[in-house]
């Protein structure tokens, strides 16, 4: 599908506001220009290139990958308990947007000099689960689970919002991640779909309801993480992001009421459809073609 063309100032302008949520946090500022000629982690053909440029889905898939996150109750106690999400979650969604913009494109020196910086932080990430269970952030299993479930997010809400993938595809994305996984650890995230079906039925046993999942619907149902224009659909595309989840762990973690509706489902395809379609000039993806030596909105032409 070809990409949408609107005069390059309006563009401009799209592209900050996409910039502002995918690009930024207080704190954690980065040019995704520099240095040129800077390769990324990733290949800027791989398949992570392609899907992280869409914001629609960046979002569904994000909060999808969190909701399977609170499920496991270490890794839920180790974020409710050590982050400042309950009170200034907007900046901890833009800390954690960037981020994953900078594993996929930002310059490799710095990309690693951050994952190297958060590897540390979780090292002092450790207390009891609200069941009475020891938790460490950097414990191997809660690792791999992390990474596997921002795999599953970001894969899944693209293939099934913005363009379907093949499997080749999928397990071309998921490998790509893997790559990413380990430098913060994550020697175990699975590297296709069949090893990720196999990591879910290990820890089905483990996830578990809790009200700090409804509490984390609510904050994100209020919170401003959306540019002004898209906030009218943003309890829609929590509905969409709870949808991804397995139906059997929808129910266990009593989601039901959250299930994305026929005709909202409608909506959300054509809006993340659109999404992938409008060059961002000014964001991550954008800039950091320009840094390689592409042009700006060469992952939109590309697929053409």
């Amino acid at each position: 599908m070809a990409a949408i063309s609107f005069p390059e100032p309006m563009l401009r302008r799209i592209g900050a506001a996409a910039g502002e949520m995918m690009g930024t946090a207080p704190g954690m500022d980065f040019d995704f220009a520099a240095p040129a000629g800077e390769a990324a982690l990733l290949p800027s053909d791989s398949v992570s290139w392609r899907v992280f440029k869409n914001p629609v889905t960046l979002f569904i898939g994000g909060v999808a990958a969190v909701l399977l996150e609170l499920a496991e109750p270490g890794v839920r106690d180790g974020v409710w308990q050590h982050s400042n999400f309950r009170t200034d979650a907007l900046t901890r969604l833009r800390r954690t947007g960037l981020a994953a913009m900078m594993s996929v494109y930002g310059p490799r020196s710095r990309a690693e000099a951050m994952i190297r910086g958060v590897v540390r932080a979780h090292e002092r990430v450790t207390g009891t689960t609200s069941e009475g269970t020891p938790y460490r952030a950097n414990d191997p299993v809660l690792l791999d689970w992390v990474q596997a479930t921002a795999s599953y997010g970001f894969i899944r809400a693209y293939h099934a919002y913005a363009e379907t993938l093949s499997y080749r595809e999928r397990d071309s994305a998921l490998a790509e991640g893997a790559v990413v996984a380990r430098l913060y650890g994550a020697t175990g995230a699975p590297t296709s779909e069949a090893k990720m079906a196999a990591m879910f039925a290990r820890m089905d046993a483990r996830l578990v309801p809790s009200p700090i999942i409804a509490e984390f619907l609510e904050i994100m149902r209020t919170v401003p993480a959306l540019p002004w224009v898209a906030r009218p659909f943003q309890r829609m595309l929590l509905r969409a992001a709870v949808s991804l989840l397995p139906d059997a762990l929808i129910a266990r973690l009593d989601l039901e009421e959250w299930r994305l509706r026929e005709h909202e489902r409608r909506i959300v395809r054509l809006v993340a459809r659109l999404a992938d379609r409008v060059p961002l000039l000014e964001a991550p993806p954008a800039k950091a073609s320009e840094r390689v030596g592409l042009p700006a909105d060469w992952l939109w032409q590309r697929h053409r």
